[in-house]
């Protein structure tokens, strides 16, 4: 009874504050002491899970990562991104909607970041492709949906954070598992763009040239260089995924103020200032998280969780989509990262249960919280391109139905087809082939 109890003050006090539109950072950490608190644990706990949380070497990589992203985003990368995708897919039908997809696999591997995408290049694509006929909704809808494939691709520090608290798991493995489900996305997304271009006689782009393309690769070169000094260093184990965060930041720190000129050294302090800004947000809600976690864990809810999935069904299909639902839930109503910090003790055990690898599963938790960046009432991400746009979030969602729709096809097949997330990694001997339905599932 007591356990029950205790379970109902967090649990509840928790969802309650989520729902008053409480920041995340303080539902989690006061929930975490009125549970302390019933159950007469000295509050001391707090400040040593909090320190306890953020005390690992591989967080180290989140502030770097964080860096490069901010550097890359401002200093002139996103308009040789623009070129470059424009050159590979512009001469389709709805051309700049199909721009817009590829532009955010490639800028997903400089940010990492679905927010940093949209602010980045939502300001110059949203008004590129209202000139050009395209209706602003379907142009933020495009936006905002592809923006989730910046957390697929490497490097992401939501990989790292997932790492982190999953244990046990190599950060290259998560960082090469992502590419495919990231392609896998943004062709369900293409796909998508298309039916509805045709549908609404979208224009094409010019024609195809080798020459273009060649020349936006050239003038790319410099950015895409720093996806290789980071995934390339850490597979190879020349660097731990820290060592090569920082590498790259001095790296893009270089190309910015250098090459591309897009910031100066006094515009640098202002980057690092949003950096500041941004981590203090990350770190505070791992720290909190970590009590929350700690919590779960000394109440067994882990286990209950457990007990209650598995009661409702035997089937691991059923099973993994129920957990697909939990997380499309969860992420209507809580930003990612608490979401990866409190879910992952949970749900981890239940799908390795099911035959379900941990790197897959990580790539499956990404893509989920990506969705619910793109929903309403918590979407951060809905917020961002509805801003640029200047348009009421209410038109963005219905222009974002058709969207939902191919990212859930997207969902599903990286759910019940484990090789797009581990074909690469078992490539490279991380991963081994995995046991149970869902593997065999796989081989088909």
């Amino acid at each position: 009874m007591v356990n029950t109890t205790a379970i109902a003050v967090l649990l509840v006090t928790f969802f309650v504050m989520v729902f008053l539109r409480v920041p995340i950072a303080y539902s989690v950490a006061l929930s975490s002491v009125f549970c302390l608190l019933y159950q007469g644990l000295p509050l001391n706990t707090v400040a040593q899970q909090m320190v306890k949380g953020i005390s690992s070497f591989s967080l180290m990589a989140v502030p770097f990562f964080i860096t490069m992203g901010v550097f890359m985003g401002t200093g002139g990368i996103s308009e040789k991104l623009l070129d470059l995708a424009d050159a590979v897919v512009g001469w389709m039908t709805g051309g700049l909607a199909m721009v817009n997809i590829v532009a955010s696999y490639f800028f997903g591997g400089i940010s990492g970041s679905a927010a940093a995408d949209t602010a980045s290049l939502g300001s110059l694509e949203i008004p590129m492709m209202v000139s050009r006929g395209y209706d602003v909704d379907f142009s933020t809808a495009v936006t905002i949906a592809s923006s989730v494939e910046g957390m697929l691709v490497p490097p992401s520090h939501n990989m790292v954070i997932y790492a982190t608290t999953a244990g046990g798991i190599s950060i290259g493995s998560l960082f090469l598992a992502g590419y495919l489900p990231g392609a896998v996305l943004a062709g369900s997304l293409m796909v998508g763009s298309y039916i509805i271009s045709k549908k609404r006689h979208y224009p094409k782009g010019d024609p195809f040239s080798f020459k273009r393309l060649l020349t936006s690769l050239v003038t790319s070169v410099w950015a895409l260089l720093s996806i290789l000094i980071v995934v390339v260093g850490v597979v190879a184990g020349v660097f731990t995924a820290t060592e090569s965060a920082a590498i790259a930041v001095i790296y893009s720190i270089l190309v910015s103020i250098y090459v591309y000129k897009g910031v100066t050294w006094k515009d640098a302090w202002k980057c690092l200032d949003s950096c500041v800004d941004t981590l203090s947000i990350v770190l505070i809600l791992i720290s909190t998280s970590s009590i929350f976690g700690y919590c779960l864990t000394r109440l067994h809810v882990p286990d209950l969780a457990a007990n209650l999935i598995t009661g409702v069904s035997n089937n691991p299909i059923i099973i993994a989509l129920l957990i697909n639902v939990i997380l499309l839930v969860l992420g209507c109503i809580m930003d990612m990262a608490p979401i990866i910090l409190i879910s992952t003790p949970i749900l981890l055990p239940i799908v390795t249960s099911i035959g379900i690898d941990p790197v897959q599963y990580g790539i499956i938790l990404v893509l989920n919280c990506g969705i619910g960046l793109l929903t309403p009432p918590v979407g951060a991400v809905l917020f961002i391109g509805s801003a640029i746009a200047h348009r009421p979030m209410e038109k963005v969602v219905v222009a974002m139905l058709p969207f939902y729709i191919m990212m859930l096809i997207a969902l599903m097949l990286v759910t019940f087809v484990p090789n797009i997330s581990l074909c690469i990694p078992k490539l490279f001997g991380y991963v081994q082939q995995g046991t149970g339905v869902l593997s065999m599932i796989g081989k088909l």
